[in-house]
């Protein structure tokens, strides 16, 4: 077996372009038609298109009266008739004089050029009459084909389908969209020291969290993740693991990527022949973060320290996931807050703290929480992001504008 991979440890800038272009290199994905409901949270293969014009006939925004605004602006209307929503007016093209009641939704009867609202008149003796400012010539109208014409594409493939998408594709009809098949993803926790949910872990022990986490956030980027059992610390379990994940679309491990005497992951993986493209990036936490390719399955090594897994996830693995599934946008995501609270740190690393945003519509803020290196799973508890720190950076002041990373 080889003893070690080629040390290549890049930015965290370099090692995110690294990732990016493997992920703009990826095969697309199969296709598959599935029930509406069942596309929620799945990535649309084909786009969305109108399958008439939207709206299909002049639409009222408001309940009020339709007519024409110039003739309202002289004086009282007379009131034709009364026009719900889902109703057609069938009393033919507005005559000179004539208003129409209207409800919202409905839609304008021909010659209508506004609709003025209910707040805006008073009705008397079959007649309508301002009370407030004249209207103008397409007031509460939208025009038929306004929204999107017959053939255009309302949501574009490569879009994860969420309640505004699953809405327009309802509205087109669409019962069966076309949505990419999710990746395989193979999720491997390594080290002698873990134990199963179900045990009572020793005073040297820890229970497997890193793979129940991996797990969600697999899933939450369109994936189907498979937990294989814990793999201890020794070479020809370590390899036997790791030619078994190596089935499925790509390979997380974690753990057993650092530099001590019982780190097989490396060497195993050297030693079946995968190619690595970076072995380490200048991040705290998940600086010994490894990604790499054995044969047609891309594999990332993740530090086994829970935060530090977390955010390499987030950082690395995640927008290849997004791409080996179909999706155009990839992540990871940032935000930018105002800080709340100075940070010092040293330079030479960007790093991602754990924090708390609070937002509201004046906008966003964010404090570092205090914590105890990335093994601390109550202060990751606490937070809700992580605050950026550049690597350059040795100090960030209350009220500078900064930069978090959304999980």
């Amino acid at each position: 077996m080889a003893s070690a991979s080629p040390s290549v440890v890049l930015s965290y800038e370099a090692a995110a372009v690294a990732v990016r272009s493997h992920a703009e290199q990826v095969s697309a994905p199969d296709v598959e038609r599935v029930a509406l409901l069942d596309a929620a949270g799945r990535v649309l293969a084909e786009p969305i298109r109108a399958d008439r014009d939207q709206p299909p006939f002049p639409r009222s925004t408001r309940d009020g009266f339709a007519c024409r605004a110039a003739e309202l602006a002289q004086g009282p209307l007379r009131i034709a008739g009364l026009l719900r929503a889902g109703e057609a007016w069938m009393g033919g093209a507005l005559r000179a004089g004539e208003a129409v009641e209207i409800m919202t939704g409905a839609a304008a009867p021909e010659g209508a050029d506004c609709v003025v609202m209910l707040e805006h008149v008073e009705v008397s003796e079959g007649q309508v009459r301002l009370t407030a400012g004249a209207p103008t010539a397409g007031e509460n109208i939208v025009a038929a084909g306004a929204e999107a014409c017959a053939g255009e594409v309302l949501v574009p493939a490569g879009r994860r389908i969420g309640a505004t998408e699953m809405a327009a594709a309802a509205s087109c009809g669409v019962s069966r969209p076309a949505v990419c098949a999710r990746p395989r993803v193979a999720i491997l926790a390594t080290g002698d020291e873990l134990v199963d949910l179900s045990e009572t872990p020793g005073t040297h022990e820890i229970r497997n969290s890193n793979s129940y986490s991996l797990a969600l956030q697999a899933s939450g980027a369109g994936c189907i993740p498979e937990i294989f059992p814990v793999v201890r610390d020794d070479p020809e379990a370590t390899a036997e693991a790791i030619a078994k994940a190596s089935r499925h679309d790509l390979i997380l491990l974690t753990g057993g990527v650092s530099m001590g005497k019982f780190d097989f992951v490396e060497r195993a993986l050297l030693a079946q022949g995968a190619e690595f493209f970076f072995t380490g990036a200048r991040i705290q936490p998940g600086k010994p973060v490894v990604f790499g390719k054995l044969r047609t399955t891309y594999f990332f090594g993740l530090p086994g320290n829970p935060i530090s897994t977390m955010v390499t996830f987030a950082l690395f693995a995640a927008p290849l996931l997004r791409a080996m599934g179909g999706e155009t946008e990839r992540g990871p995501r940032f935000v930018l807050a105002r800080l709340e609270g100075d940070v010092r740190v040293k330079a030479g690393l960007t790093r991602f703290l754990p924090a708390l945003v609070v937002s509201d519509v004046r906008g966003a803020s964010v404090q570092a929480i205090s914590w105890h290196g990335s093994g601390d799973l109550a202060a990751a508890a606490r937070a809700n992001t992580f605050l950026v720190v550049p690597e350059t950076a040795e100090r960030l002041q209350t009220g500078d504008v900064v930069s978090v990373l959304m999980l």
